[in-house]
């Protein structure tokens, strides 16, 4: 099995790892012989999955009924909540809490004032 890219933030989805899939393909009804197209299968990591879910719907007929899907999914069971949320813990582990360098920033160097 090969691995796979989220669709929404190209993060690499190593074969056994928590991820969404959606398998989409066509077919044609109450047409002889029936014509069916391969499946692809498109994935998103817990965090775009519970980002998407969280987030307005999509404006598409095709992006609401995935979006629809990916909702009911995450609603149903807290695992990918919990991936998600391990997920990011380990990323916020890796930055420093200051700033990009870890060194203390001024106020006057935040990039805004304070009145």
């Amino acid at each position: 099995m090969e691995n796979m890219h989220c669709l929404r933030c190209s993060r690499e989805i190593e074969a056994g790892h928590k991820s969404v899939a959606l398998y989409m393909f066509a077919q044609t009804v109450g047409i002889k012989p029936r014509q069916k197209s391969t499946a692809h299968r498109i994935s998103f990591c817990p965090q775009c999955s519970v980002s998407l879910a969280m987030g307005l719907p999509p404006e598409g007929a095709l992006n609401m009924a995935a979006w629809d899907m990916i909702r009911d999914l995450v609603g149903s069971d807290p695992a990918l909540n919990q991936a998600a949320w391990e997920n990011l813990s380990g990323v916020l582990d890796l930055l420093p809490a200051t700033g990009t360098d870890g060194a203390p920033r001024s106020p006057q160097a935040a990039g805004y004032f304070e009145f």
